[in-house]
């Protein structure tokens, strides 16, 4: 059996796996990205062994430089230009190793495991992502960002988002972002989006209003994407998005709202089935396509 190596890049974590081309992860392992970003992925990728491992696919935060096998993950200042591709190869003994976006390689892992063949995947976390799977292949775009709705500009937060513009989705819709801004209308339960979820969902007024606010500006994001390549099936995980009904119930209303045209009417948003592990089954599939070897179909 094919196997290869698939790593998910995060903000705030690093995960891996060895998954087999039958859709199977065979040993799991995750790590804290620590002070050493460098050190932790190289920590983490020597916890594996690599016999009979023929290729290595990364989902990383964005953005990606495809071009460069380079990465500038928003929530890892020490990360600018980091060429993980490379890291990636020497660490494996030269094994070869594709590269997209987290949340693109979210979306592929949903498809792979049995979702439509094209969907827009998005990962609501410590920032906003997306990915666009169309036809049953991903679709990376010119630089390899293709899809990452958290940086379209629909948002009315006047302070500049990390990325350097003003209005990202990111900074309206992320954890951190619904609770910095309802902390600054006097909410004082911490700085865990879980903790902001958790009183959202007991009825605590500010708290709901957050969540409906970052819901109205990512279905704004969604609308526009699905739009623009005529979409029926989006599915959104991440963090934030295990918040559940306190999450989805907004923002499948602000969805409906803004889903004005007649071919929209029937657009889905659901949650991601594969949960913390959707961005990894997406880089395994990301590597076996690259390797020339089709992932087998998901069994319906």
């Amino acid at each position: 059996m094919t196997v290869v190596l698939a790593v998910d890049i995060g903000g705030t974590k690093f995960a891996a796996a060895t998954v087999g081309a039958d859709r199977g992860i065979v040993e799991r392992a995750e790590m804290p990205v620590g002070t050493d970003p460098t050190a932790t992925l190289a920590a983490l990728v020597r916890r594996f062994d690599l016999t009979g491992v023929t290729g290595v696919g990364v989902g990383s935060a964005g953005p990606v430089h495809l071009d460069a096998g380079a990465v500038s993950p928003v929530n890892i200042p020490a990360w600018r230009r980091f060429p993980v591709t490379a890291a990636l190869a020497e660490l494996t003994g030269g094994l070869p190793v594709a590269l997209a976006g987290d949340a693109q390689c979210v979306a592929l892992g949903e498809s792979w495991r049995g979702h439509t063949p094209s969907l827009l995947g998005v990962v609501v976390s410590t920032g906003v992502g997306g990915g666009l799977v169309l036809d049953g292949a991903p679709y990376l775009g010119r630089t390899g960002n293709a899809g990452h709705i958290g940086h379209i500009a629909v948002g009315d937060d006047d302070a500049p988002c990390p990325c350097g513009a003003l209005g990202c989705v990111e900074r309206v819709a992320s954890g951190p972002g619904m609770v910095r801004w309802a902390a600054g209308l006097g909410w004082a339960g911490g700085t865990d989006a879980r903790a902001l979820a958790a009183d959202a969902a007991r009825g605590v007024p500010v708290a709901r209003q957050a969540f409906r606010r970052g819901a109205d500006a990512l279905a704004a994001a969604i609308v526009n994407t699905v739009t623009l390549f005529d979409l029926h099936t989006v599915v959104v995980g991440g963090g934030v998005a295990a918040a559940g009904p306190v999450l989805f119930d907004p923002l499948r209303a602000a969805v409906a709202q803004r889903a004005g045209i007649a071919f929209l009417h029937d657009l889905t948003v659901q949650p991601a089935a594969l949960g913390r592990d959707g961005g990894l089954y997406g880089a395994a599939a990301l590597a076996l396509t690259r390797a020339g070897r089709r992932p087998h179909p998901a069994h319906h």
